[in-house]
């Protein structure tokens, strides 16, 4: 099974963190799952509050489990609320359906895992995810 390495799943966090940092963004904390929503690796930034995990962790989770980006999500949630009510139950409330959670997938279109981004706004979440992603030269569905 394809997957994210460690050492690309480290390159995404450090990454992320070197935008959120350009953008002068809040303190960010970022989680990079694995395809079956297992934790790879997680970093927060001094500064950054310690319930910080569970959210980056939510929106990713959201991300692989759906296989959809959180901003999907989110315009899935405003059109049907109850459908993304019903998921959130099924996993455990651990969905959370807004930007920030970014989908990954290789340049063959197979995903590979999901970042989650939480600190700031849920869109600048999205772009230091986004940022990476790309430098570990793979593909994110924000």
């Amino acid at each position: 099974m394809a997957t994210i390495s460690l050492r690309k799943a480290r390159t995404i966090i450090r990454k992320a963190l070197d935008k959120g940092r350009e953008m002068n963004l809040k303190p960010l904390s970022v989680v990079v799952l694995d395809a079956g929503g297992h934790v790879i690796a997680f970093e927060r930034e001094d500064g950054a509050s310690p319930g910080r995990f569970k959210i980056a962790e939510g929106k990713a989770y959201g991300a692989v489990m759906l296989g959809m980006g959180g901003q999907a999500q989110m315009a899935r949630a405003e059109a049907q609320a109850y459908f993304m009510a019903a998921v959130n139950g099924v996993y455990g409330g651990k969905v959370i359906p807004v930007p920030g959670g970014v989908l990954v997938r290789d340049k063959k279109g197979t995903v590979l895992g999901a970042v989650g981004v939480t600190g700031d706004s849920s869109e600048n979440d999205a772009i230091a995810a986004t940022a990476g992603i790309e430098a570990a030269a793979l593909i994110g569905e924000a």
